[in-house]
């Protein structure tokens, strides 16, 4: 099995991480996966950032949740792109053969109602493959599978977990996305946020499921074109 490579909100060691344009740079250059993150607004509008806040990332302060979309269009990514609506996202990628990765960021501020806008605006869009849907918070995997339990709900976790097959079998889960390979036969692994290029190595080798990593591009040739050996 070919370990996927995910740009991890897309290239930001070239482009704005979680911006259009770095979404759009990685579908031109070939990128397998995206792995990005969604909010939503004071007016429950889907938007891609990875924190809670807009400080480290726009030239505004305060919480996402705080702010109307509209409100938040006056704010600007460093390369003046203002905040991703979801909804542009998806018609970007549309028709594109890409693995999406969607997290639900959802472990410190649990949106009211955002599986269920979410899944409606997946399903609504033109996509080639299913999409994985992952978060850090439980709740939220579990609420996403009573609204539609045939995606792929895969839990984000930063410690080992016991058990981790039955684990999976009893929260309706497909796998686990950690940031330690566990090399347990049988259960679906992929590892973040992985831009060592010895640790690529030995994962590819392991045959992770997938990584993310913050340059896909170095990624993709260090699995092409290294002498990887196949796993026992």
């Amino acid at each position: 099995m070919k370990t996927v490579v995910f740009g991890h909100r897309g290239i930001p060691t070239k482009l704005p991480e979680n911006s259009l344009a770095g979404f759009e740079y990685s579908l031109e250059h070939g990128v397998e996966g995206i792995e990005f993150d969604v909010h939503l607004t004071k007016d429950s509008v889907p938007v891609i950032m990875h924190d809670e806040k807009i400080d480290r990332t726009t030239d505004g302060k305060g919480y996402i949740h705080d702010y109307t979309y509209q409100q938040l269009k006056q704010f600007h990514l460093e390369n003046g792109e203002t905040i991703p609506l979801l909804a542009k996202f998806l018609k970007l990628v549309a028709d594109h053969d890409v693995q999406l990765n969607l997290e639900f960021k959802t472990n410190q501020i649990h949106y009211p109602g955002i599986e269920s806008l979410v899944l409606s605006m997946v399903h609504a869009a033109h996509l080639k493959n299913p999409v994985i849907f992952s978060s850090f918070d439980l709740s939220t995997l579990e609420n996403a599978y009573s609204i539609d339990p045939k995606q792929n709900y895969c839990y984000l976790v930063d410690h080992k977990v016991k058990q981790p097959l039955a684990f999976l079998k009893k929260e309706h889960l497909k796998g686990l996305h950690l940031n330690t390979f566990e090399n347990v036969p049988s259960l679906t692994e992929r590892i973040w946020t992985v831009d060592d290029v010895s640790q690529m190595k030995k994962l590819f080798a392991d045959h992770v499921a997938g990584i993310f990593t913050d340059n896909f591009e170095n990624a993709m040739h260090v699995r092409d074109h290294s002498n990887i050996k196949l796993a026992n």
